[in-house]
């Protein structure tokens, strides 16, 4: 009996000794890695506008997705990241899309001394691939760290849509042809542990060339502001 319970108390210290040691915050695991989801809500703004296009209530834009982590140094706070994600983008302004008789489309800046307007917004949803270069103050063993994650983000649109709501017939559309395929911008994102600011610039524009307002194209582009949420 007396061995049993010298056993136990035996357990029971060592625990307790191994318990109260330093953590070793220089273990480097060779496989630790920072693959991550990610979502984000963003305030997105229209850049470059012609003139007399606004921008009213809020513009929002919502993305997520998954991001691989490739580390490039023994420590592994360094790496570069190829992710995959959705995201879905309103804008709401003062420029009216209808469509014509031979199949185009139609774009002017709404006169609001003589139109009243409920809701216009035109709307965007895209696959898109982010790829970053990523520096963290991360462990094998800690993870709350700050973080500093740049790069580029390139996008697809899946579907398009366009919206009036106002005091004269409403106008809905929807897989406009003027609206750009491809989208590609820059990015940043910069925080600690799960919070971070996010901001995307976009380097082309929403529109093609064939989208007109007043003989001129609608070459306005995306910038969009927010936080991001990485979660692992």
């Amino acid at each position: 009996m007396k061995t049993v319970l010298f056993s136990i108390l035996f357990s029971c210290m060592t625990s307790i000794l191994f318990a109260q040691q330093p953590v070793d915050t220089t273990f480097v695991d060779h496989k630790y890695k920072e693959d991550q989801f990610y979502f984000s809500i963003t305030y997105d703004l229209l850049g470059k506008k012609p003139n007399g296009i606004k921008q009213s209530g809020f513009s929002s834009g919502i993305h997520f997705g998954i991001i691989k982590d490739m580390p490039i140094n023994e420590r592994r706070n360094k790496a570069f990241g190829i992710g995959l994600g959705l995201s879905v983008n309103s804008y709401n302004q003062n420029m009216l899309i209808s469509s014509d008789p031979n199949g185009g489309y139609n774009y002017e800046v709404i006169n609001e001394s003589v139109i009243t307007i409920k809701r216009n917004k035109f709307t965007t949803y895209l696959v898109e691939a982010p790829i970053q270069y990523r520096w963290r103050t991360s462990t094998a063993r800690e993870y709350k760290f700050w973080r500093i994650y740049t790069g580029v983000k390139l996008g697809y649109l899946l579907y398009d849509s366009s919206k009036f709501v106002g005091s004269i017939d409403d106008v809905k559309l929807s897989h406009i042809d003027d609206f750009n395929k491809f989208h590609y911008g820059l990015t940043l994102s910069a925080g600690y542990s799960t919070w971070n600011f996010h901001v995307y610039y976009g380097l082309n524009s929403i529109f093609k060339d064939s989208a007109q307002l007043d003989g001129k194209s609608v070459d306005m582009n995306s910038i969009k502001i927010g936080l991001m949420f990485y979660i692992l």
